[in-house]
């Protein structure tokens, strides 16, 4: 691994990424934003939990408690506490909850172009008002007609951050609440959940966990107005929910678990190794290192751009994930010479992470100039 980390991380980092590396797959992966790779402990655990199910080894006590593990690795990771995190499966599902619960009439301003999971939910009912600007611009968009503004705090397209402390501040001026989804950003970004109202999290990107494991954390304010409400609760909301599972919960958890999503176990078990390993390396650590390459990647390739006479250009930034409009074809290239990257919005899309080098960058850009020469 890099020399940003000290030995002992990189060789921990060496053991876990072992089977995902190129010396053992032949590939260099750079595409966190879609996917991230799975530790060797998650993957460990996954499989373990699958034999003991197929023996009849199920202990369901034990995976809510590694549930509720996740949980509060979650919520230090994000900055905040676990009586203010939900589980649940998927980002959509957390915003439609959100949306949901929304007035007739409300008024939610979003980013142009945010990714729809984001956005969506607010569509389906047409008694709500949905507002588009251009992020750079959202924090001004706001206004006394705006109840919500949502927006990903990273751009998934692009790699743009969003400038979250102005958004905050224009939104509680105007008498809004934000929601911020973090998938792109929590365990590289330095994020705090707590300064916002809402913020939702897919933990299979930036957190290695399984698909399947989401996060949604909600303020102890909204928790008291009890503007969200339980819409989808199951007896795991329950207060006691081992003692209430007939009928109706007859008391729902005091906290945000009142919001929970049954688990799926076997993401679950996986996720809370995965996150114990990203918070054992450290957000600040994992942040500088990813920042670095992406900022190797974005030189280098205006050097290939200048070179060439083409003009490409990086998304300007200082984001783990780097963005070049209109060589969203290079993908296919890419991946014909190992190099896994994605094309989104006609971008080229690439995303550094904790088992990426210098090294693997300097793979793409070689690729990259070799198939325009």
């Amino acid at each position: 691994m890099e020399a940003s980390f000290d030995s002992a991380t990189a060789s921990l980092l060496a053991d876990e990424f072992s089977t995902g590396s190129r010396e053992s797959t032949g590939r260099t992966y750079l595409n966190t934003a879609s996917h991230g790779l799975l530790p060797s402990r998650t993957a460990d655990a996954v499989r373990e939990s699958v034999t003991d199910m197929a023996a009849g080894r199920i202990d369901m006590p034990r995976y809510f408690a590694v549930a509720d593990e996740a949980r509060a690795s979650f919520a230090r990771l994000a900055g905040t506490t676990p009586d203010r995190v939900a589980l649940g499966s998927a980002v959509s599902t957390h915003v439609g909850l959100i949306a949901a619960s929304l007035p007739v009439g409300a008024e939610v301003l979003v980013a142009d172009g945010d990714f729809s999971s984001v956005v969506n939910p607010f569509t389906v009912r047409d008694d709500l008002k949905l507002r588009t600007a251009p992020l750079e611009r959202l924090a001004e968009a706001v206004d006394a007609t705006t109840a919500l503004v949502a927006v990903s705090a990273v751009q998934s397209a692009d790699g743009r951050v969003a400038d979250l402390g102005a958004i905050r501040e224009a939104a509680r001026a105007a008498g809004a609440r934000t929601l911020v989804d973090s998938t792109q950003a929590v365990g590289w970004f330095p994020l705090r959940a707590d300064d916002h109202d809402y913020v939702v999290s897919a933990a299979y990107k930036w957190l290695l966990c399984p698909r399947g494991t989401s996060f949604l954390v909600v303020s102890e304010e909204a928790q008291d107005a009890r503007v969200l409400l339980p819409q989808h609760a199951g007896w795991v909301a329950g207060e006691r929910p081992w003692e209430n599972a007939y009928g109706p919960v007859a008391r729902y958890a005091p906290d945000a678990r009142r919001y929970d999503e049954s688990p799926a176990f076997l993401p679950y078990l996986g996720a809370a190794r995965s996150l114990a390993l990203v918070e054992r390396v450290g957000r600040d650590a994992i942040g500088a290192h990813d920042r670095a390459l992406a900022r190797r990647f974005r030189a280098g390739v205006a050097g290939l751009g200048a070179r060439a006479g083409a003009g490409y250009e990086a998304v300007p930034g200082d984001s783990a994930i780097a963005a070049v409009p209109g060589l969203g074809g290079a993908a296919g290239l890419l991946a014909e010479a190992g190099v896994v990257a994605s094309a989104r919005d006609g971008n080229l899309r690439v995303a550094f992470h904790l088992y990426n080098t210098e090294a693997d960058v300097d793979r793409l850009l070689n690729v990259l100039a070799d198939g325009r020469s």
